[in-house]
Formats: C-alpha cells, sequence, structure tokens
C-alpha cells in the first residue's frame, strides 16, 4: 500500500472516521544536538544574552524542553521521542561535563530511545559507557560489537522494542563505519556492514512479531537514502550525522519531509536544537505505514524558554569561566590576528591556525590546509595562552572539515580569497602545507600564481586531501567550489580544541610567519 503524504489537518480529519484496526502516533525527534545547552545564533555558534532576549536566537535545551511539552499535550497519549545520536562535543559544557549533562536533561525529556553518534565516542568507550549508566532509556547500535570492552559490554543494545498505545514499535539503529576514523572507539568496539547490522535485526524482530520498525541511524542522510534501497522490513528511517534539513517551508531544505526513497520514508532534522521533528503517522492493521505528515518546528524566539532550564543552564555555566581561565600553553611572543593583518596577507594567527588544523590530520592523507582570515578575530599576547583566549580567536564553534578535491579546485578557493582584497573580506586564505602568491593589482579571477603544494607546483587535475573548517568547506565565504567536494567529513573536534591542543604540544609556543603567501608589491 503506497504511503500518503499529507498535511496535518488532512491526517487529523481522517483520523477521525479511521477503522478501529488503524494505529496512529506521534513521532518526535531530535539528532546532532552536541551539547548546544546554550542558544545558537543564525550562525550555529555562540549566542549572546542580549540577542536572545532580542529575539536573536534559536533552541537550546529550555526551548527544547517547551517544544517537547507542547508536541506531546498536542499528540495526546501515543508519543515516541527518539535521538539519532551525535549529544557529545560541540562546546565547554561537554568539555567541562562530559556525557553527565547530556544525560540528565534527556532522562528530564523522557527520550524512549537513542541511536549511538559517532561523537558520542570521543572521550573513548568509557565515556559512552559513563553516559549509558545514568540515562533511563536504551541506547542503541546494531552493527557494533562492544562484548569485548568491560565498561560497554552489555551497555549498548542492537534494538529495542517500545510499546505505544498497545503496539510495539521495533526501534533498530546503526552508526557510521567510519566512525574510528572520525572519533576514539577504540580497538576493542568492532565495526561491521551498516546494511548486514540492520537487516539481520530488522528480520529477527520481524520474526519475533514485530510489525512496525523505525530505522534510527547515524549515518547521514546520502547514507540513508542507500539503505531505504538496500534493506527489506524497514516501515520509516530517522537519522542524524550529516546535520541535513528534511523540510517542506524551509526553500534551503534539502528535501522534503519526509524524503521517500524505495517506498521508504526518511526525516532528519537538521542539528544543534535548532529544530524538534515531529511527525503523525498512521499504521493499518497490518503494520503498514499508511499516512505520514508533518515538519520541524523552529525553536526560535517564539518558543518560550523553561524557566527552571534556564536557571539550570545559569548555574551549570559558572564553572566554565574557570575552564575559560585555564592555561594551556605559553607564548614567546604576541601572536598577531588583527584582521588588518590576517585578511590582507600572512599572519601569525593563519599559520598557527592551519598548522595546527593540518598537524591534526597529517595522518590521514590530508597535505593542505585553507582557512578563512575572517574566522580569526583577535591575537594571543606574550605569555600564558587561556582557553578563553583561545576561544576568543576562534569563537564560532567551527569544526575541523576534511574532503578531497582537485588542484583547480584549490586555485580556485585561493582565487575566492583574494577577490575582495579590496575590501578586507574575511575570505583571505591562511593556508598550510602550501605556497602562493597574490597579486591585488590584477583582476579578480587572475591574482594567484606560484602554487604549490608540499614543494611542487600544483597541478590542477590531481587530487589533493584538504582540511578546513565546516563554514568554508559548505561554501561559507564565497567558497563555493567546496562544497561538491569528495569525502567530506564536516564534524571533527572543535577549532579552538585542535588549537589549544596544539599550542600545548609545542608549548612555549614561538609565533611565526614563513613566506608561505606572498603578496605582490610589498
Amino acid at each position: 500500500m503506497p504511503i500518503r503524504l499529507l498535511s496535518t489537518a488532512a491526517v487529523l480529519a481522517l483520523s477521525a472516521g479511521a477503522a478501529q484496526a488503524e494505529f496512529s502516533m506521534t513521532l518526535l525527534h531530535t539528532n546532532d544536538f552536541h551539547d548546544r545547552f546554550e542558544p545558537i545564533n543564525a550562525y550555529d555558534s555562540s549566542c549572546s544574552t542580549e540577542d536572545n532576549e532580542a529575539g536573536d536566537c534559536f533552541g537550546g535545551i529550555a526551548r527544547m524542553i517547551t517544544a517537547v511539552e507542547e508536541a506531546r499535550e498536542r499528540a495526546g497519549d501515543n508519543v515516541l521521542l527518539l535521538d539519532a545520536g551525535d549529544q557529545f562535543q560541540g562546546s565547554l559544557f561537554f568539555s567541562e561535563y562530559g556525557g553527565e549533562l547530556a544525560a540528565e536533561f534527556m532522562n528530564q525529556l523522557a527520550y524512549d530511545a537513542m541511536a549511538v553518534g559517532n561523537h558520542e565516542f570521543d572521550n573513548g568507550p568509557e565515556g559512552l559507557a559513563e553516559f549509558t549508566a545514568q540515562v533511563d532509556f536504551p541506547v542503541l547500535s546494531a552493527n557494533i560489537d562492544v562484548s569485548q570492552n568491560d565498561q560497554l559490554s552489555g551497555e549498548v543494545e542492537k534494538s529495542t522494542v517500545i510499546e505505544v498505545g498497545g503496539e510495539q514499535i521495533g526501534i533498530v539503529s546503526v552508526l557510521a563505519e567510519d566512525t574510528p576514523e572520525t572519533s576514539s572507539p577504540g580497538k576493542s568496539v568492532i565495526f561491521s556492514s551498516d546494511t548486514d547490522g540492520a537487516q539481520a535485526e530488522i528480520d529477527r524482530l520481524t520474526d519475533e512479531g514485530v510489525n512496525k520498525i523505525i530505522l534510527l541511524t547515524h549515518v547521514g542522510f546520502p547514507a540513508d537514502k542507500r539503505l531505504a534501497e538496500e534493506l527489506t522490513g524497514v516501515d520509516l528511517i530517522v537519522g542524524g550525522h550529516s546535520h541535513t534539513l528534511l523540510s517542506n517551508d524551509d526553500e534551503d531544505a534539502a528535501g522534503a519531509y519526509p524524503t521517500e526513497v524505495n517506498g521508504v520514508p526518511i526525516l532528519t532534522a537538521y542539528a544543534y536544537g535548532k529544530y524538534l521533528g515531529e511527525a503523525q503517522l498512521t499504521f493499518d492493521d497490518a503494520g503498514e505505514l499508511t499516512e505520514i505528515s508533518g515538519d520541524p518546528i523552529l525553536l526560535d524566539a517564539s518558543v518560550a524558554e523553561d524557566e527552571d532550564a534556564v536557571a539550570r543552564m545559569q548555574e551549570l555555566a559558572q564553572p566554565l569561566e574557570e575552564l575559560r581561565n585555564e592555561v594551556v600553553a605559553e607564548s614567546t611572543g604576541t601572536i598577531e590576528g588583527s584582521r588588518e593583518v590576517c585578511r590582507a596577507r600572512e599572519c601569525e594567527m593563519g599559520v598557527l591556525a592551519a598548522d595546527a588544523m593540518l598537524d591534526r590530520v597529517a595522518d590521514q592523507g590530508i597535505v593542505l590546509a585553507i582557512t578563512n582570515g575572517g574566522g580569526l578575530r583577535a591575537s594571543i599576547d606574550e605569555g600564558e595562552v587561556t582557553m578563553g583566549e583561545v576561544r576568543t580567536v576562534l569563537p564560532f564553534q567551527n569544526t575541523l572539515s576534511t574532503f578531497e578535491v582537485s588542484g583547480q579546485a584549490i586555485i580556485d578557493a585561493l582565487e575566492n580569497g583574494a577577490s575582495q582584497y579590496e575590501e578586507g573580506a574575511g575570505r583571505f586564505a591562511q593556508v598550510a602545507g602550501m605556497s602562493y602568491s597574490v597579486d591585488p593589482s590584477a583582476e579578480v579571477g587572475s591574482r594567484i600564481s606560484d602554487v604549490m603544494v608540499g614543494g611542487e607546483p600544483i597541478d590542477p587535475e590531481a587530487t589533493y586531501g584538504a582540511v578546513s573548517n565546516n563554514y568554508v568547506r559548505n561554501g561559507g565565504d564565497g567558497y563555493a567550489m567546496f562544497v561538491d567536494a569528495e569525502n567530506a567529513y564536516d564534524f571533527g573536534p572543535d577549532l579552538a580544541d585542535v588549537m589549544a591542543e596544539y599550542l600545548a604540544q609545542n608549548t612555549p609556543y614561538e609565533p611565526y610567519t614563513d613566506g608561505r603567501i606572498t603578496v605582490v608589491g610589498e
């Protein structure tokens, strides 16, 4: 029976006269929260109190609590709340509390189940084990074997069956197979095929008589579409990992909510707590999903912040002041990071940032780094370097992004970086692992020359492994040539953490430039 994609009003009208054998429920879902317990701005970065009070911010746990409560009130009894992974990593709250804070609020929200995300391993298997010991709901992944890890053994289930309105709903989960490259699960956590792991568990539940099965994934939207083609017995996929927004109202969304592939609807709701996914589902007496409607709810200023949660967050934020004052290294001189310098020529902060990024991923076959000068917001004085200073330089909570592009794309990126030179635009490229010359007097599109990678002239036809930040990789500051890069992974560690760790490893740090950027005429 084909699935009807209906408006909410149409579903409610149909439900009023539905046959007794039909079963209707509301599915609420989140993904990739990344410890954004405080509100975020329009760029997914920290939002000031002033901007939040002005109504310019989104999300935050206080709004999420209100949104879930209101959704449950609208829905009535038959409600399921799921999370598609990556609650961990992305703010100072994770640095301070690990998974403890996520556990506290997820328990308060009464989640029914959660997928393991790759960043749940950022503090190793022990970090995930500490989290699973605190939560009141099952944490799932069908394609990882944790039995060889003493702390995690028995803590991660392949699936669960939840009773909703007297009906059994099977929840099966899978995790991205490249998690060992993007996080720290260790050798004791064994990964297998997401397709095989999911299908085996789906078949087991089906054999046990469960006829309504949701696949809760942390593999990314492209892989969700692949799984929809490859698997049988799945009624619905709820995904995470790629931070994809599906929506029927937002013109910038990656597709409709749901996006249907091979007869399987796929739902996912961006990231960072900016949206709460809400879908109304109807199943027939055979367990077939026959109707689905809904859309992610934008948690903007129209959603009131829960007062108790606001007070709790103020309390939890107090220790972060100490963390912000933490000394991570020493510098033998001022690290120049002013916008006047870093948006016009090689600067010491640009060298530091690009070197730190490249150092972090050089063992992954990455050979060059490009970062936007406008992402560097301050200098660091000689002497002790605090975490607060590092976060002042890199305040945007951007993450490390690795990808593969052609040499021509690299040249085009450098041309883009120099295209608004006269305006002092933030797109000016700071680099590592490579060098180039820029002639500000030349015509836009012809300002770059002498591009070298690893000491050799760049080959426009060759493919290069590159690292940048997720903002640039996704086309920010005009870097459109990176949007369709191959093997892109945008969700590495926070750049501030990368820089702090690099400084700590190289303390006392000696600021320098080495001629990697030549400005013609200077």
